[in-house]
């Protein structure tokens, strides 16, 4: 059983694209996406750098992944409402 905090997050690439993924170690994640480190899509890593632009925390590896997926899904516009503040 793992307890670790997992996350939902949205980046913002260099192309202006945005990328969706989940980790339960963010900044570690962060690197690999920007070619730091090993790892990382290799969409994140052809279109760095990427920058955090929004994350959400969720209670175990399986409400992250589908919370993924309905972010996923939505248009461009419905991801930038997401971004913005309140």
């Amino acid at each position: 059983m793992d307890n670790k905090t997992w996350l939902v997050y949205l980046l913002k690439c260099a192309n202006n694209s945005l990328y969706c993924g989940i980790t339960n170690d963010l900044p570690r994640r962060l690197r690999q996406h920007n070619g730091d480190i090993k790892g990382g899509a290799k969409y994140t890593r052809a279109n760095a750098p990427c920058q955090l632009v929004y994350q959400e925390e969720m209670s175990d590896r399986s409400e992250a992944s589908k919370r993924e997926y309905e972010i996923k899904q939505m248009d461009r516009s419905v991801k930038l409402a997401l971004i913005k503040p309140t």
